[in-house]
C-alpha cells in the first residue's frame, strides 16, 4: 500500500497486493484504503489517484480532506454508514457500505463521480472504532438504474433539485466545513410570492409548472459550486459557497431580477412570478442547521412584509434572540410539567354581592418547576398557545377540575378553555369519559369561553355551547367587553353568565367611560336573565360602586388570595362552611 503523503511504499507495502492485482483493480475502477480513525490519516493503494481522478493523493491524506470532496448532501451518508457499524463478538470487525457523489476537482469542478464504498471497521476494547479498511469503486453505466434510484431518493420529483432532507444535510456539511476552514458561506430561502394567487386562479397543475420553471430559472444563475434544493411547496433553499455578505446580496438580486423579468409559459398561458428572499451568513450568524434555517426564515418574513419582491439579510437582534431562547426554555418547561403532572390549580374566592361571602371559587392555573417553585400561567400560557400546547393544557386542567368535582360533591366548577378546545370534539369526548356522563357531575360544571374566541368563529362557538348544554353544563363568557360582542350574540349562544373584563374594573373609580360601560352592561345582562361577575376588585370603593350597579358577584384580592387546590379540604368541613345553596369553583388561567 502507498502512503498518501509521500507516494512511496510504506512499511506495510509488503502486505499489499502485487502490481498485477493493482492493474486489475484499476481496470475495474476500484482502489483500496486503510483509515486510522484515531489519527484520521488514510493510506491509499497506489492506483487511488488514477481511479478517483486526483492528481496528488496528498489532497486525500486524511479522512477530513477526503470528506471535503464528497458532495455536501451525501457527507452524512458515509458518516452514518461507518457510525452504524457495531462490534461483532464473532469477528474482528463490522461491515459498512455507502454510496455517494465525489467531486475530485473540488466544489467548483464540473466533474462528478458516483462511488461505492465497502469496508470493515475494527474496534478497541471499549467498542470504539479505531480503523476502517475498505475498497472504493467508481460506479459506471452498468449501475445506471441503481444511480437513478439513488437520484430519486435525493431529489424533489417536481423540480429535479435536492429534496428537503438532502438539502438539510448539505447545509449541515457546508456549515461544518465553514467552521473548520473559517470560510464564509451563505444560505438563502427563496419564496415565490404570488403562488397562492396562481393556484387559486389557474389551478394547482399550473402552479406546479410555475414552481418547476422558477427552479430552472434560479438554477441558471448559480455557480457550479452552489447548491439548490426545494424547501417546501413555494420555497427553495440555496447554498452559496465562498460567499461574502456583499456577494450574497448580489446573488439574491440576480435571482430576483431573473425571475421577475422572465415570462413563464404554463398550460397555454403566460405568467410571471416574483421572489422574496431571506439570507444568513454561515458560520458567522448561525452555528447549527436549526439556526441557519430559523434565521433565514426570519429574514424572509421581513422581506415578504414589504409586499414587493426583495431581499433581506438576517440581522442579529440581542433582545429578540433572548426572547426566543426564553420561549424555547418555557416551551420545554411546559412540556415537562405536562408529562410529569406538575400542572396545578389554585383557588380564589368569588363572593356574592349580597353576602360578601365566598360563593364561587376560581381555579387559577399554576406550573410547578422541578425545584418546587410555583409560577402563574401568565408566565407561560402565551408561549404555550403559540406552539400549539393549548389542547394538552386544557385536557390536563379538565382532569384536575373533574377530580375536584368528585372530591367535593356539593360544589360547582367552571372551567376556562382555549379557542382551540372550543372546536375540539375530542375534548368533549374526554369530558364525557372523565365524568362517566353523569349529569349530577356535569350539571355542576360551567365551561368558560373567552369573548374573543367566540368572535373568531361564531358558528363553531354556537355548536360547542349547544353540545355542552345538552350534556347538562352551564356556559359563561369570560373577559366580556374586550371584543365588544353584542348581547344578541350572547342570546344566540344561550350563555348563563357574563364575566366583565378586569380592565374595565381596575380603573373604575377614575374612568367615567368604564363606569358607563359596566352600569349599562349589568342592566342589559339582567334583562337577558344573565348573572354578572366583576373581576380584579382590589379596594372597597370599587366594591361599593359595583354594588350600586347591582353586579351579581365580585372577585379580587379584596376578598382573598388564591389557595392551592391541594390545600382545599376534602372533608365536608370546607371553606364554604356555613353557606347554603349550591357552591361553585371557577377554573381559569
Amino acid at each position: 500500500m502507498v502512503h498518501s503523503e509521500t507516494g512511496r511504499p510504506d512499511s506495510a507495502a509488503a502486505d499489499g497486493p502485487p502490481p498485477a492485482l493493482i492493474d486489475i483493480l484499476s481496470g475495474v475502477q476500484t482502489t483500496a484504503y486503510s483509515w486510522d480513525l484515531v489519527s484520521d490519516s488514510i493510506d491509499w493503494e497506489s492506483n487511488a489517484g488514477d481511479v478517483l481522478g486526483i492528481r496528488n493523493t496528498t489532497a486525500i491524506a486524511t479522512g477530513t480532506e477526503f470528506q471535503f470532496l464528497i458532495a455536501p448532501e451525501h457527507v452524512r451518508q458515509r458518516q452514518d454508514a461507518i457510525a452504524s457499524a457495531k462490534p461483532d463478538t464473532s469477528r474482528s470487525g463490522a461491515h459498512y457500505s455507502a454510496q455517494y457523489r465525489f467531486v475530485p476537482g473540488g466544489r467548483r469542478s464540473e466533474t462528478r463521480l458516483w462511488l461505492e464504498d465497502h469496508g470493515r471497521c475494527t474496534f478497541d476494547q471499549d467498542g470504539r472504532p479505531i480503523r476502517a479498511d475498505g475498497i472504493v469503486r467508481v460506479v459506471d453505466e452498468r449501475q445506471r438504474e441503481e444511480q437513478r434510484l439513488l437520484y430519486g431518493n435525493d431529489h424533489d420529483e417536481l423540480t429535479g433539485q435536492l429534496n428537503r432532507t438532502r438539502l438539510t444535510e448539505a447545509v449541515s456539511a457546508v456549515l461544518e466545513r465553514a467552521q473548520r476552514t473559517a470560510e464564509s458561506c451563505a444560505f438563502l430561502i427563496i419564496a415565490i410570492d404570488n403562488l397562492s394567487v396562481i393556484n387559486d386562479t389557474f389551478g394547482f397543475a399550473v402552479g406546479d409548472e410555475v414552481i418547476a420553471k422558477t427552479a430552472k430559472l434560479i438554477k441558471t444563475r448559480l455557480r457550479s459550486c452552489d447548491t439548490l434544493g426545494r424547501w417546501s411547496s413555494n420555497k427553495f433553499g440555496v447554498i452559496l459557497n465562498d460567499c461574502s455578505m456583499s456577494a450574497m446580496r448580489i446573488a439574491a438580486d440576480r435571482f430576483i431580477a431573473t425571475v421577475r423579468d422572465a415570462t413563464i409559459e404554463a398550460a397555454g398561458c403566460q405568467l410571471s412570478a416574483t421572489l422574496s428572499i431571506g439570507g444568513v451568513m454561515l458560520p458567522e450568524q448561525a452555528r447549527s442547521v436549526h439556526q441557519a434555517v430559523s434565521h433565514a426564515l426570519m429574514a424572509l418574513d421581513k422581506a415578504k412584509s414589504r409586499r414587493q419582491d426583495g431581499f433581506i439579510p438576517y440581522e442579529p437582534n440581542a433582545s429578540g434572540e433572548s426572547k426566543r431562547q426564553r420561549n424555547i426554555t418555557l416551551a420545554n418547561e411546559v412540556i415537562s410539567a405536562l408529562d410529569e403532572n406538575r400542572m396545578l390549580l389554585a383557588l380564589q374566592p368569588i363572593v356574592s354581592m349580597a353576602t360578601r361571602e365566598p360563593e364561587h371559587w376560581e381555579c387559577l392555573l399554576r406550573m410547578e418547576r422541578p425545584d418546587g417553585v410555583i409560577v402563574s400561567a401568565g408566565e407561560f400560557i402565551e408561549v404555550a398557545e403559540q406552539i400549539g400546547l393549548s389542547r394538552l393544557i386544557d385536557r390536563r386542567t379538565l382532569e384536575l377540575a373533574v377530580d375536584i368535582l368528585k372530591k367535593h360533591p356539593d360544589i360547582r366548577l367552571a372551567l376556562n378553555v382555549s379557542s382551540l378546545t372550543a372546536s375540539d370534539h375530542d375534548w368533549l369526548v374526554t369530558l364525557h369519559k372523565l365524568t362517566g356522563g353523569k349529569r349530577q357531575l356535569l350539571q355542576r360544571l360551567t365551561i368558560e369561553i373567552t369573548e374573543t374566541s367566540v368572535i373568531d368563529d361564531f358558528d363553531v362557538s354556537i355548536n360547542f355551547v349547544d353540545m355542552l348544554k345538552e350534556l347538562g353544563c352551564r356556559v359563561a363568557i369570560d373577559d366580556f367587553g374586550a371584543g365588544y360582542t353584542s348581547f344578541k350574540n350572547l342570546k344566540m349562544l344561550r350563555v348563563d353568565t357574563v364575566k366583565i373584563d378586569g380592565s374595565f374594573v381596575r380603573n373604575l373609580m377614575t374612568e367615567p367611560s368604564n363606569r358607563v360601560f359596566i352600569k349599562t352592561l349589568v342592566e342589559i345582562a339582567h334583562t337577558f336573565g344573565l348573572e354578572t361577575v366583576a373581576e380584579w376588585v382590589a379596594d372597597e370603593p370599587t366594591a361599593q360602586l359595583l354594588a350600586e350597579y347591582h353586579i351579581s358577584h365580585m372577585q379580587g384580592f379584596l376578598f382573598g388570595q388564591p389557595i392551592m387546590s391541594s390545600n382545599f379540604p376534602v372533608s365536608e368541613a370546607s371553606p364554604l362552611d356555613g353557606q347554603t345553596g349550591p357552591k361553585a369553583i371557577v377554573t381559569n388561567r
